[in-house]
């Protein structure tokens, strides 16, 4: 008797919205993220029941309710330990960690650049609104120095640090920017960041509008992004300005800006494998004309974590044969506690 299988079941963006009612700020940037999100979800492929979404504290990782797939709101700074965990005892799963600027980069700092250095087949996307939003707007460790917020009535102190130079000193594979209101872009992103074998870290600008509002208006605003920001393409020439007539020079291991008009042949071309284009951006980008870049900032390809991790155990069965955990436990010096 033949058997007829059913057809492939096309998705859209509202298979993957929960029933949950949305609780963020009205005009929060999350309600865009998570609209990027569920759009692009349908066209990656994956059953909703292979994907997994894990987050850690605050109001980005409020994420996994409104996904309707897996999800497991962890605790703060915890949900890389969380996700790897996941990741290394199911690989047939598509793993995303949602994380804030606070979450990621003070309690879970340590986490991070963990999970970015063992390289596990993770996409993390990190909203990043230079600011403590759900415990109500204290200075995070992205806020920019004289910050005014609850915790520093009189101005922050610290020195804030990008999340990208950071990842890149951790050994980040793949390395991404994007933001909130651009929905074409962060779809192209996320879906850049799924196609990485390996950990892909997402930087979103997200706008707080009650605590932190408009702190990237200077860079994404209409009336500026043509001077400030840059979108990078690998093997594409660093050009920007309202008609591309700018143009970026590499000088002595930073930018000049030029004239791409009058020395086409002087404009650098963006190599996405040499993280220097990055660290260099990070260092000067936003700062003397200098655009800030969007785009795929960084990308290497290299082993994966639980790949890795199984082929050593796999090596090790082969070698002394399946472990006895009995054997384990009573081997040894014992004690019978009467």
């Amino acid at each position: 008797m033949s058997q007829t299988q059913a057809a492939p079941t096309t998705l859209s963006k509202k298979d993957f919205a929960s029933d949950q009612t949305v609780r963020w700020c009205p005009g929060c940037g999350d309600y865009g993220i998570l609209t990027a999100v569920q759009k692009t979800m349908p066209e990656l492929g994956i059953p909703k029941e292979n994907i997994a979404f894990i987050s850690g504290i605050g109001c980005s990782s409020r994420f996994p309710y409104y996904m309707n797939t897996y999800g497991f709101h962890t605790i703060h700074g915890r949900a890389p330990a969380i996700a790897s965990g996941l990741k290394v005892t199911r690989r047939d799963l598509s793993v995303w960690m949602v994380t804030g600027d606070g979450d990621a980069l003070s309690i879970g700092g340590n986490h991070l650049i963990h999970i970015l250095r063992r390289n596990v087949d993770i996409n993390i996307l990190l909203f990043n609104n230079e600011i403590y939003g759900l415990t109500k707007g204290q200075y995070s460790p992205t806020s920019a120095k004289g910050t005014v917020a609850k915790s520093t009535p009189d101005g922050s102190v610290d020195n804030p640090f990008s999340p990208l130079k950071l990842a890149v000193g951790a050994g980040g594979t793949f390395l991404a920017r994007t933001f909130d209101k651009d929905m074409k872009h962060m779809e192209k992103t996320v879906k850049a960041a799924h196609l990485h074998k390996g950990t892909s870290l997402v930087e979103v600008l997200q706008n707080c509008v009650i605590f932190n509002d408009e702190v990237f208006e200077p860079t994404v605003g209409k009336e500026n992004r043509g001077n400030t920001m840059i979108f990078v393409e690998h093997g594409q020439k660093l050009i920007f300005g309202k008609d591309n007539e700018k143009g970026l020079k590499l000088n002595h291991g930073s930018f000049e800006i030029i004239s791409a008009v009058d020395n086409p042949d002087q404009v650098a071309v963006y190599n996405e494998n040499d993280p220097h284009f990055l660290q260099t951006f990070e260092a000067v980008g936003g700062k003397n004309g200098i655009p800030v870049p969007f785009g795929v900032l960084y990308r290497e390809e290299r082993s994966v974590y639980e790949e890795d991790l199984e082929a050593q155990v796999q090596a090790v069965i082969a070698k002394k044969g399946r472990g006895d955990l009995r054997k384990l436990l009573h081997a040894g010096e014992t004690w019978v506690v009467a």
